[in-house]
């Protein structure tokens, strides 16, 4: 299994190199960063933009190949270059990487085990009531953009602030900027901001794990070793548990990689929408300044969850299917 793992983690070690250096070619022949000082009013002179352009390694008069090499070179050492406003990469990464990674943890949590959970639960009682509600909501739920369901759930929480006279749903913002509390003040706080933009993502990723997870169970609910294990005492709660949940727990670490992927397209929106001023509005103030260097760093960040999700999935993988691991 150790083999197996590390192999693993240089395929994405070299995928993650691919895939920043794809970024930044991308980025520099798509983004036009003179654009965004020609907006201005009045426009700086030339000289000085093009001097800007040549200090942040944006200079388009160079090779895009010799831009490359200069970036790689920097980042190797830590250095991720400056925004076009001229203030550092890694510093701005730093500030919104927590603000990110908080609301997509908890949105894979919330997303990934509440699908699992109903998906087996709802095959076990397959064409019965609660079968057909799960499916009713997880297809109601699958056919409603996150962004439009970011809108229903701030709207909601407005009606039922105004209903209670209070501010019980907070929907702006990842935390209170005036709040002076002790820690369970603070946590307290953070996790009533953090409510709302974590059922946006969670309740799309919770139907779409659901309906994959409900098939899968499905197909093993006949299968002899089920059987066998009910044959040889075990009751059918635990030969569920034990035999059946588990292997039909297989395909699902593998969708679990990819659809990663999407959740952080999800958040993207969810962030701009609840105030939270994480890498998804990152990156779409980055594309509206033709920002090319934060433009990577969002892209490399992107790349690096992704990545590790896949490398989870396949641990999960490896974990549940004793073949891997011979």
């Amino acid at each position: 299994m150790t083999a197996f793992l590390a192999r693993r983690l240089g395929y994405y070690a070299v995928l993650l190199v691919v895939a920043v250096c794809l970024s930044y070619l991308l980025a520099s022949t798509a983004l036009d960063p003179r654009a965004y000082f020609e907006g201005r009013r009045p426009p700086p002179p030339p000289d000085a933009v093009a001097a800007h352009l040549r200090s942040l390694g944006l200079d388009d008069s160079a090779p895009l190949a010799s831009r490359l090499w200069h970036w790689v070179t920097r980042a190797l050492h830590g250095d991720l270059g400056r925004t076009i406003d001229d203030t550092p990469v890694g510093a701005e990464l730093g500030r919104r990487l927590g603000v990110s990674l908080r609301l997509l943890l908890a949105g894979t949590v919330l997303g990934t085990v509440g699908g699992i959970l109903v998906g087996a639960w709802t095959a076990v009682r397959q064409y019965r009531l609660p079968d057909r509600v799960a499916t009713l909501v997880s297809f109601l739920l699958l056919s409603t953009p996150t962004f439009l369901l970011a809108v229903l759930l701030k709207i909601g929480a407005i009606k039922l602030n105004s209903l209670l006279g209070t501010d019980l749903v907070q929907f702006t913002g990842e935390k209170d900027p005036d709040l002076h509390a002790g820690l369970l003040g603070t946590l307290r706080d953070r996790g009533v901001h953090l409510l709302l933009p974590t059922l946006s993502i969670g309740l799309v990723t919770a139907a779409s794990y659901s309906r994959y997870q409900r098939n899968t169970m499905l197909d093993v609910l006949g299968a002899d070793y089920l059987r066998t294990a009910r044959a040889k005492g075990l009751s059918r709660r635990r030969a569920l548990w034990r035999h059946g949940l588990r292997t039909a727990l297989i395909p699902m670490a593998t969708y679990f990689s990819y659809g990663f992927l999407a959740l952080f397209t999800g958040a993207t929106f969810t962030e701009i929408i609840f105030g939270w001023h994480g890498m998804g509005e990152w990156l779409v103030e980055s594309i509206t300044k033709n920002d090319v260097n934060s433009v990577v760093a969002v892209s490399g960040f992107a790349a690096v969850t992704v990545l590790a999700s896949g490398f989870l999935a396949d641990v999960l993988h490896a974990a549940l299917d004793p073949r891997v691991r011979a």
